[in-house]
């Protein structure tokens, strides 16, 4: 996908890489998303980054105070996090945006990794059922199991291990032009992330780390 370019960025050289994960490493809340879009983070070589998928979610984090600009459209643009880091549960563009088993296998342990790097993380978003389900496969990997395993759905929200887990539909163009997913929805779920990821001690909400 980084060889066969769409016309309007025919001109452009692609990043065509996996692609890392972006924002804060002392954030307390961190957001997956389900891949790299093929001329997305696909070309900028960062995640949510160059689309309108990003353009939506910029501006709920911008709106929420995570972050410092309403919208990304280059890796280079200065977009600064705080109390937010991104990440993908698969780290290059799959084909036709649907990753195989393989893939999302393959990838896991990466989203794993980072998420054990994170030592401030309170609160996970994770953005559609691939998303919620990468997620718990990376929380179980660390001994973070729970049963009966939460469902995912919009607005849906479970405490595992030290996390507090929350899900969103993802902001794909197949949700937000619908209207499945409107931008009202996906900041209130953004504001309960932030809101979690200051709850004080004994509220039933996940400890500082």
């Amino acid at each position: 996908m980084a060889r066969d370019k769409v016309a309007r960025f025919a001109d452009e050289p692609y990043w065509g890489r996996p692609v890392p994960g972006f924002g804060d490493p002392a954030a307390a809340v961190l957001v997956v998303g389900l891949a790299p879009a093929a001329h997305g983070g696909n070309r900028t070589g960062r995640v949510f980054t160059g689309d309108r998928s990003g353009d939506f979610l910029w501006s709920a984090l911008h709106t929420i105070g995570f972050a410092d600009r309403p919208s990304s459209r280059r890796a280079d643009d200065g977009l600064t996090l705080t109390g937010a880091y991104i990440a993908a549960a698969v780290r290059c563009a799959p084909p036709a945006n649907h990753p195989t088993t393989d893939e999302r296998d393959r990838c896991l342990p990466f989203l794993a990794r980072e998420l054990a790097l994170l030592a401030h993380v309170r609160v996970i978003v994770a953005l559609g059922g691939f998303g919620w389900d990468a997620v718990l496969r990376a929380l179980s990997t660390a001994g973070h199991d729970q049963r009966p395993r939460p469902r995912f759905g919009h607005g849906a929200e479970a405490i595992v291990g030290p996390y507090a887990l929350l899900g969103s539909y993802h902001p794909s163009q197949q949700n937000t032009f619908t209207g499945r997913l409107t931008a009202p929805m996906f900041e209130a779920v953004i504001a309960r992330a932030a809101a979690l990821s200051v709850a004080p001690p004994g509220s039933g909400h996940p400890p500082a780390a």
